[in-house]
């Protein structure tokens, strides 16, 4: 049976689908905010969805040691598709379960307040504009949009919205063929009977192919100048020697309009600058800046510019990129250009097509030129080149263009060239400097290290040292400020534009690539050894969204910005314990650094956290000096650093501006460009194929956009006919054998998640839980929850029991402003090891540590950890149906100990494993209590080991038994690792040879007995605390406790 959706009437599969799509269409969801007021009820915890503080007043079995029982609430199920698809959590009215879980105590008559974000708070996406004042986007009309005019065209030729191609199934033949297949391989093809037979296609090869892919409308044209380069070496006729060189362009005035006039961006476009702040009242301590429109640089240049007018921020890439793979030196130097009116989102996904390829800098390695003048005319070409590409937006910066927007509507465009997305060493090729100076700041070389700020590089200043510097006058600050012979730079003529405050922060070279691969890995690296540095990230326990790096990460060959962000997130963690506070500070000063320069929106707070955290660095940097690891820090990478405040100030913050852009772009637009070629001439068979590909993407954005026109004007005749209806029935009208899905109230919010619809284990025994997952104590967990919950029932958990098992868990996190505005997954494992067969290596067991909600009354989302506490999740199960219904799937989990105070120098906690009553203290938990991924180990034992080890027997051999006892703390390190974790739970049977008596019970001969090691080894008579690691319980004054409990039952009994 269709469903529909009550505010735009789509049609759906299911009901869970409606759902879906309402939670994802921006216009449905208002109205569904919209229709709540009409219809609302508050739900507050009171105290009756909190259980009580002491369980053993119910229970008088029941013995506690070290922790409070844990608190619970239910709320609402997820959601699931008539295919078996799971979808996200929506919470909603439920009816009561059967039999009904009874409140604990009855219900709160306190008063309740209700919650209000603060203005930091990561979940808080409320802003608060202050427009810019003063007249702007002043409009001249309306106009045609590149689509309204290709679908006029269409109209009047009286053809398909396909065309030149016959129908949509054609359109989609082709298109698949420009992105995946060759064209030799497309002629094939075309060529083959069956196709010709089969496919009936109006294209037969390979030609009448591209006859009909040419036709499609295209972007702006490209051109070729030919740039002569006359060198200073001569020939063997005693002439100058010159090259001659390509130059690939096209007008970026044009580039830029197709930009603004895009209807596909319509809804992601800005036209005005604006302030954004986090808190009604407009304080500077709640100013925001995440897109370029909420960042200084626009604001200050409207007022530059006459009222009215629209700018349109230019932001150039250029990036020098190898075309070959292992042959040839093949390389193309690709310029791009997108502009800051179009979000940041938008913009960095290469599917939207948002940035364009504007020219290709010929790439030259300029042998007619002297070796020791070869780089300096290299500057010189560069610069000769980019004057040529971006010489139409000299006068369209000044006097403007009239362009049609997105919207339709005609608008006066000034594009002013404002930031450029560069590495260093073309940073530096950019503003005409040495690459051993700063291309922002005047900052001696030798100053680079300091904590100092420098002035920065003046546009008008540096223009006046390079003519003077031509005209033979040698100015002192040339050479000071560290000037190449660049007398010609494209940007000084470029209206209203600071090339030096261009440079945005580069997040993938200066922090990835530079700080922390380059710097700070080799830094840790030197400290600790290889061997230690890989061990150590070889036992950092896997999770989702941290990589396990199985070998280390020094023989990583391949380190992208992915990988980076891997190994930053346990990098703190991994050298925790290894080296001294001191240097721990200067680790993690520069992690934070890291994170909070890849915020994706920044406040006034974040932007004093970025600075305190590289200030920090400052002031600790020397003891890297004194250890021997630096000689200094007069290193660009880390002076960069020194910007990036004022960089997001101005333009914006720094996710906006990485060069993983280029990076990406030079896949698309440069090198799948050059394997097509026929690798001669290849740069114009380049720009003809790009075309073609931009082509197919603008005719994929035009019917897309079609699709939703035709969509709205039918919904537009529909409205008016339904105006015209005489039934006087205020009953909405139904079709047929369909249903409109009316959503219920919204109710408290809590953890969303999905889970799969059909379970992976669905007939799971109580001993397979307790083998396979290691869930010790289901029955007597399992058992207090039923009392807890269900305290009529009248069954009671047996080992005869079956439940159904989830593999994991699919967490939803909260949107978090700082990190992402779409809601994140994290997912929960808890699955048992595979064994292999055949070539099939098996997989270990996985059991994930994560957050759970403890104390409902003190958690406050996405506000630190207070009501949390760790848990390792062993099972994720459902309640089966002969207890009763329960609205949510269940999990198995075993407590760690709560948190206290973090270590000083890392900002970590420690905790360890939680005992009640001598055994692992277990509950069980409804799944929406979980809220993300936990621990790490702590490797502070291994390290005070290690230290007695090279301090007592050094690094020329390896320890031996009679070492043993100059090795107290490495001895009692190794009884600690037997004792703790157990290889086997249960030793090998024995058979009795003789009537035993065991606690009052008493053993025939011949009986079979099992030795419970586990239990032995964690009795909390002979080892206090049990769960914890402490080698310490096996020494006494700094020397082996002679009297201490050793961990014999490890190896296990009788006779060998």
């Amino acid at each position: 049976m269709p469903h529909r959706c009550p505010y735009c009437q789509a049609q759906k599969k299911s009901k869970a689908a409606v759902s879906q799509h309402i939670s994802e269409r921006p216009a449905c969801h208002e109205k569904w905010c919209e229709s709540l007021g009409n219809n609302t009820f508050t739900v507050r915890r009171a105290e009756s969805e909190i259980p009580e503080a002491n369980p053993a007043a119910q229970d008088p079995e029941f013995v506690q040691d070290d922790d409070p029982e844990p608190m619970f609430f239910s709320q609402d199920p997820p959601q699931s598709d008539d295919d078996g698809n799971s979808i996200p959590f929506i919470p909603q009215r439920t009816l009561p379960p059967n039999p009904d879980p009874q409140p604990a105590n009855p219900p709160s008559r306190r008063a309740t307040v209700e919650e209000v974000m603060d203005e930091d708070d990561p979940r808080n996406l409320k802003r608060f504009v202050e427009p810019f004042p003063g007249d702007t986007a002043q409009t001249f009309g309306q106009g045609k949009t590149i689509f309204e005019q290709i679908r006029r065209a269409q109209t009047d030729a009286g053809e398909s919205h396909y065309s030149p191609f016959l129908d949509d199934e054609e359109w989609e033949l082709a298109s698949w063929l420009s992105k995946n297949v060759s064209q030799t391989a497309t002629d094939a093809y075309l060529k083959l009977p069956i196709t010709q037979r089969r496919t009936r296609v109006s294209y037969s090869n390979n030609y009448a192919y591209l006859k009909k892919v040419d036709k499609l409308p295209t972007g702006p044209g490209w051109r070729c100048e030919m740039v002569t380069a006359v060198g200073n070496r001569l020939d063997e006729n005693d002439e100058l020697m010159k090259e001659d060189l390509e130059l690939w362009i096209r007008d970026p005035v044009e580039c830029i309009k197709e930009l603004m006039g895009n209807p596909a961006f319509r809804d992601f476009m800005a036209y005005v600058p604006e302030r954004v702040y986090g808190k009604e009242d407009g304080s500077e301590s709640s100013r925001i800046w995440d897109e370029m429109w909420t960042a200084n640089w626009w604001w200050e240049m409207q007022k530059r510019l006459p009222p009215g007018v629209v700018i349109s921020p230019v932001i150039a890439m250029s990036d020098k990129t190898q075309l070959t793979r292992f042959q040839g030196d093949k390389s193309a130097w690709p310029v791009y250009i997108t502009i800051g009116n179009i979000s940041k989102d938008v913009r960095r996904q290469p599917s939207a097509h948002a940035a364009i390829l504007i020219g290709y800098i010929p790439v030259s390695k300029l042998e007619c030129f002297t070796e020791a003048t070869r780089s300096l005319a290299g500057y010189r070409l560069f610069h000769h080149c980019m004057r040529s590409l971006l010489k139409p937006l000299v006068e369209a910066g000044k006097n403007g263009v009239n362009m049609v927007c997105a919207d339709g509507f005609i608008r006066r465009i000034h594009p002013i060239l404002a930031a450029y997305i560069a590495d260093h060493p073309e940073q530096c090729l950019i503003a005409c400097v040495k690459e051993n100076r700063c291309p922002r700041c005047v900052v001696h070389r030798d100053e680079r290290g300091d904590a100092a700020e420098s002035p920065l590089r003046d546009v008008k200043e540096t223009i006046e040292l390079l003519d003077a510097h031509q005209h033979g006058l040698d100015p002192p600050k040339f050479d000071e400020y560290g000037l190449r012979a660049v007398y010609q730079p494209f940007w000084c003529d470029l209206p209203h534009s600071d090339i030096f405050t261009c440079f945005t922060p580069d997040l993938l070279h200066q922090i990835h690539q530079g700080v922390f691969k380059s710097h700070l890995v080799k830094w840790c690296i030197a400290l600790i050894g290889e061997a230690e540095f890989d061990a150590r990230f070889i036992a950092m326990r896997g999770h989702t969204g941290l990589r396990h790096f199985k070998k280390g990460i020094s023989g990583v060959s391949q380190w992208t910005g992915t990988e980076h962000k891997e190994m930053q997130r346990v990098f703190v963690g991994v050298m925790a314990g290894t080296v001294s506070a001191e240097v721990l500070t200067v680790v993690r000063s520069l992690i934070d650094f890291f994170y909070y320069a890849q915020f994706q929106s920044h406040t006034s707070r974040t932007l004093d956290a970025l600075q305190a955290s590289l200030d920090t660095f400052h002031a600790h940097k020397d003891i890297l000096i004194e250890l021997g690891i630096r000689e200094h820090f007069n290193i660009p990478k880390i002076h960069s650093l020194q910007h990036y405040v004022n960089g997001i100030r101005a333009l914006g913050s720094a996710d906006g501006y990485n060069t993983e852009a280029p990076e990406r772009l030079h896949i698309d637009l440069a090198k799948k460009a050059y394997r097509a070629s026929n690798k001669r001439d290849y740069t114009a068979q380049m720009t003809v194929w790009l075309q073609r590909q931009e082509a197919f993407a603008l005719r994929e954005a035009y019917l897309d956009w079609l699709s939703k026109t035709l969509a709205a004007e039918a919904q537009q005749v529909d409205d008016a006919a339904s105006d015209d209806d005489d039934d006087d029935s205020t009953e909405p009208r139904q079709r047929p054998s369909e249903v409109t899905i009316q959503l219920p109230p919204s109710k408290l919010p809590t953890t969303a998640y999905s889970i799969p619809k059909a379970p992976s284990y669905p007939d799971t025994t109580v001993a397979q839980l307790e083998s396979v997952h290691g869930t010790v104590d289901f029955i007597p967990t399992f058992t207090q929850f039923i009392k807890k919950y269900f305290p009529h029932s009248q069954i009671l958990p047996n080992r005869l029991d079956r439940f159904p098992v989830y593999k994991q868990l699919s967490i939803v996190l909260p949107r978090n402003r700082y990190i992402a505005d779409k809601p994140r997954k994290s997912t929960v494992h808890a699955t048992p090891a595979v064994r292999g067969r055949g070539r099939s290596l098996g997989s270990p067991a996985r059991f994930d540590t994560v957050l759970v909600i403890e104390d409902p009354a003190s958690y406050r989302p996405a506000a630190g950890i207070q009501g949390l506490r760790i848990a390792q999740v062993r099972a994720i199960f459902s309640l089966p149906s002969h207890y009763g219904s329960y609205t949510h799937p269940l999990a198995y989990i075993e407590w760690f100990t709560g948190f206290n105070q973090p270590e000083p120098a890392t900002g970590l906690y420690t905790v360890h494993r939680s005992s009640r009553s001598q055994r692992r203290n277990a509950a069980v938990v409804s799944v929406e209590h979980i809220e993300g991924p936990g621990v790490g180990p702590n490797f502070a034992a291994q390290k005070s080991a290690q230290a007695e080890i090279d301090s007592v027997i050094g690094k020329e051999r390896l320890p031996e038994f009679a070492d043993r006892d100059r090795l107290p703390y490495a001895t009692a390190l190794l009884y600690e690792v037997l004792r703790w974790q157990t290889a086997v739970p249960l030793a090998l049977p024995r058979r009795l040879a003789q009537d035993e008596e065991y606690r009052g019970y008493t053993l025939p001969a011949g009986s079979r007995v099992y030795a419970n090691v586990w239990a032995i080894l964690h009795d909390e008579a002979a080892y206090p605390d049990p769960f914890a690691f402490k080698p310490e319980r096996f020494l006494l004054n700094g020397q082996l406790n002679k009297e201490a409990t050793l961990p014999d039952a490890a190896f296990g009994f009788g006779r060998r």
